[in-house]
């Protein structure tokens, strides 16, 4: 080393040493700085390459297609009408013969009350109404018959007391018979006359139109009626199912007391079933009668059926702002039962060849200014559109976009203006 100098130099290579020891040494010495020096540049390059390629997205593109808007809802299976079983008399139960759910036919017994008074009752207004008849048949086979032969005994001895009076008579003016004897002959036919009369009185009122037959007759008439009432109480005491159908209610067991009008059971009538349900007052204006529709049971999820509406209610429930809509089903399936849930696509209306795009895609939908994000230039960029009609998945695109754009799904969080590429296929 000279003498005379301030700073440091390396030392000289040794004679036979190879050059490249010292650069192995100082690797060596400061390998780690250098890989963490080598590992930030890396990461620096590749920031600065993500950066400029920008975030990686699945895009949807605008196509042509046939697009149908419907009204989703749900609601529940009911027949057409209900029919409310209920007893027409106060009593006890005596069978119930069938079960809640089981398919019935019109006439067959549903239920049956205790009957003995009322078949007492019912045997004793037979026995008035029989007695009046055997009165009706006394009254034609004896009493008008033996009142007719007294009229002819009558008249037959009128007869003859009419021929002894004149001849009295004659006598008397004669001189051959007394004013006793005259008088006589006189109250014999006045006798005879008045036994004629009543005979004949007796005739009139056992015909028919006399009063002795009216008075049976009614008699009669109010013995029937009678037995009728008696007759028809009996039969309340059996209530039959009034058409066929299906038992959907029954509230009533052996032993307990009814009393007329109470609701005992509740028949489904056999037939056409309908769907029931509630529709949110905004989609009222794209419903009408006749719009078909596809259903699905909820416990059979994988099978549907279809539907048509048949009434809209003009009224609003205020506390749940919908209307009722019912809509009849031409053809049921053997699995519906009464009051099950089910679900309801209405068909609203039909575009073919629309230009469309998944509903996913477009953000504030639902608002009078939805828009989508498009792919220009690397970078995300809003663009405003116009939709048409609005399926359950896609949505008609009328202004803004055209057929082949490429546009970001709303819900992939990219902002407007970040850098983007498309993800690989």
């Amino acid at each position: 080393m000279m003498t005379g100098e301030t700073g440091l130099s390396a030392p000289e290579p040794e004679a036979g040493v190879p050059a490249t020891r010292p650069i192995r040494a100082f690797l060596v010495a400061y390998k780690w700085s250098i890989i963490m020096g080598l590992a930030a540049l890396g990461a620096t390059l590749w920031a600065t390459f993500a950066y400029l390629r920008g975030t990686e997205v699945r895009l949807e593109t605008v196509r042509r297609g046939d697009l149908v808007e419907t009204v989703v809802a749900s609601g529940h299976v009911e027949s057409r009408f209900r029919v409310a079983i209920a007893s027409q008399m106060t009593g006890t139960v005596a069978q119930v013969p069938v079960q809640e759910g089981e398919t019935v036919r019109a006439g067959q017994t549903l239920l049956v009350l205790g009957s003995g008074e009322l078949a007492n009752a019912s045997t004793q207004a037979r026995g008035v109404v029989a007695q009046a008849e055997a009165q009706m048949r006394r009254m034609r086979e004896l009493s008008l018959p033996a009142a007719r032969e007294a009229q002819r005994s009558a008249a037959a001895s009128l007869r003859g007391m009419q021929a002894i009076y004149d001849r009295t008579a004659t006598l008397m003016r004669k001189g051959f018979l007394t004013r006793a004897q005259f008088d006589e002959a006189q109250k014999n036919l006045d006798v005879a006359r008045a036994q004629l009369a009543t005979a004949s009185a007796e005739v009139s009122g056992a015909q028919a139109g006399g009063s002795d037959y009216a008075v049976a007759q009614s008699q009669l008439g109010q013995a029937s009626a009678g037995y009728a009432a008696a007759t028809s109480r009996l039969a309340y005491t059996r209530i039959a199912a009034p058409r066929d159908g299906v038992l959907i209610g029954r509230s009533v067991e052996q032993g307990t007391v009814v009393t007329p009008g109470q609701v005992l059971m509740v028949l489904a009538p056999a037939g056409g079933v309908q769907l029931v349900m509630q529709i949110d007052e905004r989609n009222l204006g794209k419903l009408a009668i006749g719009q078909p529709a596809l259903a699905s049971a909820d416990a059979y999820p994988g099978q549907h059926f279809a539907a048509t509406i048949a009434f809209i209610n003009p009224g609003i429930d205020i506390a749940r702002a919908s209307a009722a809509v019912k809509l009849t089903v031409p053809n049921p399936p053997a699995y519906l039962r009464q009051d099950m849930t089910v679900s309801v696509d209405i068909e609203t209306a039909r575009r073919r060849t629309a230009l469309v795009l998944p509903i996913a895609a477009v953000h504030d939908v639902l608002t009078a200014s939805p828009w989508v994000l498009v792919v220009q230039g690397g970078r995300a960029v809003r663009r405003a559109v116009t939709l048409g009609l609005v399926g359950n998945l896609q949505v008609q695109i009328l202004t803004g976009l055209a057929a082949g754009d490429a546009v970001i799904p709303a819900t992939s969080a990219i902002a407007a203006g970040a850098r983007v590429h498309a993800a690989a296929p």
